[in-house]
């Protein structure tokens, strides 16, 4: 593991935004931290970047407890923007290099390579402020990856970016982490978690609720429901297929009909197609499986009414 979060409590004056929250972060692999606003993400992400630090718990990094000598390993970039509105955008680059411990020399040749990558060589002399949402996201992203930190830390990487400068930023993220970087990624964007994530945490009132491999989850939440794609049926078969089971919907179209169907757990899916075979020619079974964004609200929304039902009791 890369890094290790072990039973983390943070609270401010009153209010308690980490729960006693551990989480494994595995070498290499992209690990999406979720959760909806308040729950606590950008307290973990602040004390891992040693903004502020734990009341109780501790962090490993690499094996060892987590120390200012570790910040040259980990790039951060901030949902909120983090540069200097008035300095050049070339030399606040180099700046930045060099407080992650390059060399002048080095920290050029590292500009000029992303710069050119990323096609803002004419940017250098910019000033931030003269640029858009987007475009100062590009900027903050370099800094962000100028280092070649061992661990990546993004949150809401994509903000302010038009679907052609997501989809480049996406691409250099995939082949940081192929070139072997960890990568952290938060936001709120359940699509960019399904593309880019190997691992998952669910965060919700300050307590992990949720968390392993994204294909382990979403296996977990299968529910024996299928779509079945058939010939077109008359009306007669249709209403003989509607008592099948437990039908949740039923599609007609000129060329094919639809049924999307839930079954119990003592019933397969091939009982169901051997019904179906006398009625119809069958051109496609496809199982649902639940999208991120379905477990998601599903697990929020079960936390939050057991927290009622706690503080009622």
């Amino acid at each position: 593991m890369l890094l290790e979060i072990k039973n983390v409590v943070k609270d401010y004056a009153s209010h308690r935004a980490l729960d006693h929250v551990s989480l494994s972060i595995p070498k290499g692999k992209i690990f999406g931290l979720l959760g909806p606003n308040g729950a606590g993400k950008t307290s973990l992400i602040r004390i891992i970047n040693q903004i502020t630090g734990p009341d109780s718990g501790e962090i490993l990094f690499d094996g060892e407890l987590l120390a200012p000598k570790h910040i040259e390993r980990i790039g951060y970039l901030p949902e909120e923007r983090g540069l200097y509105k008035k300095m050049k955008i070339g030399e606040q680059m180099l700046y930045l290099a060099q407080l992650k411990g390059l060399s002048k020399k080095e920290s050029n040749v590292r500009i000029n390579h992303w710069f050119e990558k990323l096609d803002i060589l004419s940017w250098w002399d910019k000033k931030v402020e003269d640029l858009s949402k987007g475009m100062q996201q590009k900027v903050q992203f370099v800094a962000t990856v100028l280092h070649e930190p061992d661990l990546i830390i993004l949150d809401e990487p994509f903000s302010g970016f038009d679907p052609v400068n997501a989809s480049l930023i996406k691409d250099e993220i995939l082949e940081l982490n192929r070139k072997g970087a960890t990568i952290i990624f938060s936001t709120h964007r359940m699509e960019s978690v399904e593309e880019l994530c190997d691992h998952i945490a669910l965060i919700n009132r300050s307590q992990k609720i949720l968390d392993g491999n994204i294909h382990d989850i979403k296996n977990n939440y299968k529910n024996q429901t299928y779509k079945i794609e058939l010939q077109a049926v008359n009306d007669e078969k249709s209403m003989r297929i509607e008592n099948l089971y437990q039908l949740k919907n039923i599609e007609q179209s000129e060329n094919k009909t639809t049924i999307t169907i839930k079954l119990n757990q003592d019933i397969s899916i091939n009982q169901v197609l051997t019904k179906l075979l006398p009625l119809a020619e069958i051109h496609q079974v496809l199982e649902i499986v639940p999208s991120i964004n379905d477990i998601f609200i599903e697990e929020v929304t079960l936390s939050n009414n057991a927290k009622k039902e706690t503080d009622h009791a």
